[in-house]
């Protein structure tokens, strides 16, 4: 029988391809028939003959466009069988992309895809069996046809790699665990502690690159960072950002190059207070209106990038003519709203970080500390029933009716970061509280601020027992008492920033999932169900984490820079990670833990705050992946007995808690996976974590915290005291001394170009709901659960849209700054090129921004 093949490839491929006629590929297909030994060096199954792939130099494709070619197999059907995979070899001088392999017109079958989607180096490097593709029909381990088997057992092999401890090179595929002993450069005198593998610093793994250690400390590995917008470390060659969207994230993260580099000669020069903003009004000609100017003798600075960075990028961020101008997108239409309490409070359920917020129990108050009473003192909350009697008086309750009733909430970092004051508080420009706010929640569905606490700490005289000192503030709204209580606010957001940078978003989405995607390519092949289950949630997971590494997270890297905790915040996750429940990162679960939810009878959950955006919204989409999850691993466990007989399923789990969640194997939350219904529920966790969870709380950054005054990252004064010059200066100026208290204004500037790059949808996102390519699976079964599960997040995206009309008597999902909660609208009908940019819209598939 005589075979057309067609196959894909991408633009970086065809540039090198396209250099010359060369033999781009050789293709062999390999039966489901014939088992003989693959470790013996014999040929496994029954080969068909060679076909040959040669690429026209003349072609030229258009960039980021695919290339098809067509060719034949020669192949005996009755004789062979059913083609079940393909050998791909390359002799090309350097590697292609192969993005599918189709067979059309195969007597009896139609058409059978093999997904590729991988990377093709030449041919003479690889130590082991030729790169092998197959067929996209689904198999557990005892399923697959015998004579793929040792395919599919070595290829698990060669991902694991551990007979390969590095240093590694592009072309290795290889998925190895390590800590994370990267983050400083102690032969620069800038050493950080290594995070994993020690009781002391908890933290899960990441993809070890296998680089050279350190000179002067063995534990740490070196960065060889050069340029920060180039990459300088290894991962996986399929794990690396497309051209595409390399592209899209080299011209946004160049941007925020130069303004971290150059913010100080960015400034306008009229200024009463040199690097300060005066006024709001300032901080408004950062934005569309106004315009950063880049003076002309500026061009010598940027003339060393010219020969780093092709001029095209360039040209992508700064204007042709010659002044370089830089804008910002204006975040918000309303630009005054953000100071109202009720704007400050609504952000708790739908700003950035809504997952932090929790019931105030009725024997909850006051407040009380779980600090180690060993170490700290004297850490309960001050807040009195004085303090928040006048807010609930509206409404005829006393404070312990408002208990009874579900009605009083907590936002409360003051166990958070009181360790970390003493240190934090020495660094330069940084005076920061330990904050408690109290919130009332009201007839009306909105939420009041009641009363914010600020405490410091102080050792206790003549002990080393750390004690706190502080202050209760209630709502003001006219002259200096006015002032004060805005301070008071922004003093809370300089917590819930830090909080929501460093743990809502990095480390429970992007660390977290980090060992799961390991362990799935370590220990699942690729023709297993649940690896095509999740493998599109870990799309340029490694990838963009490795960049964090790199020049976010790092030793003066961009988090350490604009994030007030500086150099102690990655251990501070360290020890949050220490109390990190997988269990618990399931919606309903962290909701009901909150208190902010409860079970009924039926089983159902029940919100305490009706409109409470993220939770609404989010509950819809848990509902959603889990119905999916069920339903797909139905098709391939009939019952539990089938779930603990999967080799490979019991091998990935003992994977992901031994050795990617190491540091807390021992813990008992963890899943046994013996049952169907513990996979399904650690695989929906794995999507939520990965997809939905990550979009809350990453794609609404520039709307809120794009305007500083708004979601400051750092607080530099003291609160002012009555009868001080600060205290009358602040009476005076009360613009100016605000913002003289919040993030100064380089900081700010780096700061806004750091949450636009990450806040920024590329054109080629795939979101939920949607996979990057049609035949990712054969199994009709799988491909109509998946089309109701799109079905159901269409209909999510109906009910937001509803939701969202200003006559639907929600009154947190819009707000005070007309800004529509959407960050939690799917999009699964979505063109990602229409969703390009900071849009607030979207649930891409994977954490990867």
């Amino acid at each position: 029988m005589q075979q057309p093949q067609a196959s894909s490839m991408t633009a970086a491929a065809r540039r090198r391809q396209l250099q010359g006629s060369v033999l781009a590929g050789k293709m062999v297909l390999v039966r489901k028939a014939l088992d003989t030994n693959l470790n013996s060096g014999d040929v496994v199954g029954m080969l068909g003959q060679e076909a040959c792939v040669h690429i026209n130099s003349e072609l030229h494709p258009t960039p980021y466009e695919a290339s098809t070619f067509s060719f034949e197999f020669i192949w005996d059907m009755k004789k062979q069988g059913v083609p079940g995979a393909v050998i791909v070899k390359n002799y090309c001088d350097e590697e292609f992309f192969v993005n599918t392999i189709t067979l059309d017109i195969v007597p009896g079958y139609g058409t059978i895809v093999f997904t590729a989607e991988s990377w093709v180096y030449p041919d003479e490097i690889y130590d082991h069996l030729p790169r092998v593709f197959f067929s996209n029909q689904p198999y557990l381990p005892n399923q697959m046809p015998a004579p793929l088997v040792p395919y599919r057992e070595e290829e698990l092999r060669n991902l694991r790699g551990d007979d390969n401890p590095g240093p590694y090179k592009d072309h290795d595929r290889v998925y190895r665990y390590d800590v994370y002993n990267d983050l400083g450069e102690p032969d620069s005198g800038n050493p950080r502690p290594v995070l994993g593998g020690s009781d002391e610093h908890p933290y899960p793994r990441r993809c070890r690159t296998g680089r050279r250690r350190t000179n002067t400390d063995p534990d740490s590995e070196s960065r060889n960072v050069g340029f920060p917008l180039t990459n300088h470390f290894y991962v996986p060659r399929d794990e690396v950002f497309n051209d595409r969207k390399k592209a899209y994230f080299d011209t946004n993260n160049l941007k925020l190059y130069i303004m971290q580099k150059y913010a100080t000669f960015l400034l306008h020069a009229d200024q009463q207070t040199p690097f300060e903003f005066d006024s709001f009004a300032d901080v408004l000609s950062l934005y569309d209106e106004g315009s950063i100017n880049l003076p002309g003798w500026l061009n010598t600075f940027l003339q060393p990038l010219l020969g780093i960075i092709p001029f095209k990028l360039l040209q992508q961020v700064l204007t042709p003519d010659s002044e370089f101008i830089l804008k910002f997108p204006m975040p918000a239409e309303d630009k005054t709203a953000w100071q109202t309490d009720e704007e400050f409070a609504r952000e708790m359920l739908a700003g950035t970080n809504p997952v932090v917020i929790r019931r105030l129990g009725e024997t909850e108050f006051p407040p009380k500390s779980k600090l180690d009473t060993s170490k700290y003192h004297n850490q309960n909350s001050r807040i009195t029933a004085a303090h928040v009697e006048k807010c609930l008086e509206v409404e005829g309750l006393t404070v312990e009716q408002a208990l009874a009733d579900g009605r009083l909430f907590i936002l409360d970092h003051h166990d958070h970061f009181m360790p970390y004051l003493l240190d934090a508080n020495h660094q330069p420009d940084t005076f920061v509280y330990a904050t408690r706010t109290l919130l009332f929640h009201r007839n009306d569905g909105t939420l009041q601020p009641a009363a914010i606490e600020l405490s410091l700490p102080r050792f206790e005289a003549g002990s080393t027992l750390i004690s706190s000192v502080g202050e209760v503030y209630t709502p003001a709204s006219d002259g200096v008492e006015g002032h004060i209580w805005q301070l008071a606010k922004a003093y809370v957001t300089v917590n819930d920033y830090s909080w929501h940078q460093l743990v809502s978003h990095w480390l429970n989405t992007h660390a977290v999932m980090e060992p799961f995607a390991i362990a799935t390519h370590r220990q699942l092949s690729v023709a297993h169900p649940i690896h095509k289950l999740l493998h599109p949630h870990y799309r340029d997971n490694l990838f963009i984490n490795a960049l964090g590494r790199q020049s976010l997270i790092n030793a003066g890297g961009s988090s350490e820079n604009t994030v007030f905790l500086g150099k102690y915040g990655l251990s501070m996750t360290s020890e949050v990670y220490r109390n990190w429940n997988f269990t618990e990162q399931a919606l309903p679960e962290d909701l009901i833990k909150r208190g902010v939810a409860k079970r009924r009878s039926n089983g159902e959950l029940e919100l305490l705050i009706k409109d409470y955006p993220y939770a609404v919204d989010g509950l819809a989409i848990w509902s959603a992946i889990e119905t999916w999850v069920r339903d797909y691993c139905a098709i391939y466990y009939a019952d539990d007995a089938a779930v603990q007989g999967d080799a490979e399923l019991q091998s990935w789990w003992k994977d992901v808690r031994e050795e990617g969640h190491g540091d807390l194997k021992d813990h008992k939350w963890w899943p046994e996976m013996k049952t169907v219904a513990e996979l399904v529920q650690s695989c929906a966790t794995i999507i939520w974590i990965a997809s939905a969870l990550h979009a809350a709380v990453n794609f609404g950054q520039y709307m809120y915290a794009g305007y500083v005054p708004n979601r400051p990252s750092v607080s530099r004064r003291p609160m002012p005291k009555p009868g001080t010059d600060l205290y009358r200066e602040l009476e005076l100026h009360p613009e100016k001394e605000f913002l003289l208290t919040i993030t100064k204004q380089d900081l700010s500037i780096a700061g806004i170009a750091l949450v636009e790059l990450l806040s920024s949808h590329s054109d080629d996102e795939v979101y939920l709901g949607q996979r990057d390519s049609p035949n990712w699976t054969s199994d009709l079964d799988a491909m109509n659960a998946f089309d109701r599960f799109r079905e159901r997040l269409l209909e999510v995206e109906k009910n937001i849209v509803a939701k969202n009309d200003k006559g639907s008597g929600f009154k947190n999902r819009t707000g005070p700054v007309n800004i529509p909660y959407n960050l939690l609208f799917p999009y699964a009908s979505g063109d990602a090129e229409a969703n390009t940019g900071v849009t607030g819209k979207g649930i891409p598939n994977s954490a990867s921004i």
